[in-house]
C-alpha cells in the first residue's frame, strides 16, 4: 500500500487541469442604482463629490466613476458610503435595491 501511495506521488504525470472561465461579477443594472443613490444622496445634502470621497476614505476619482455607474463597489465601499452620509449600510442598500426594481419595471 504504501508502494501505491509513493509511487503516484512521484509520478511524472500531472493532471491537466483547465482554468475555469473567470467570471465576471460587474453588474451595470447594479452599478448605475448604486450610483443614482450615491448622487441623489450626495446631492440631497449639498455635498461636492470629492468632499463625500475624502469623508468616505474613497479615491475621488474612483467616488466619481461609483456614482456615473462606471465601477460596482465592494462591500468595503458602500459602508464606508453609508457612514459618510451618517446612515446606516442598510438603508443605503434598501435604497439601492429599490433602485433596481425601479430600473426592472421600466424595462
Amino acid at each position: 500500500m504504501l508502494w501505491l501511495v509513493t509511487k503516484a506521488l512521484s509520478s511524472p504525470k500531472t493532471p491537466s487541469v483547465r482554468p475555469s472561465p473567470r467570471a465576471d461579477s460587474f453588474d451595470p443594472v447594479v452599478a448605475v442604482a448604486c450610483g443614482s443613490v450615491l448622487r441623489a444622496w450626495r446631492v440631497e445634502r449639498g455635498i461636492a463629490q470629492d468632499a463625500l470621497a475624502l469623508q468616505a476614505g474613497v479615491d475621488r476619482s474612483y467616488y466619481g466613476k461609483l456614482e456615473r455607474g462606471e465601477r460596482q463597489p465592494s462591500l468595503s465601499v458602500l459602508l464606508k458610503c453609508a457612514s459618510a452620509f451618517g446612515q446606516p449600510a442598510a438603508s443605503l442598500v434598501d435604497a439601492i435595491e429599490r433602485a433596481i426594481g425601479r430600473a426592472s419595471n421600466v424595462t
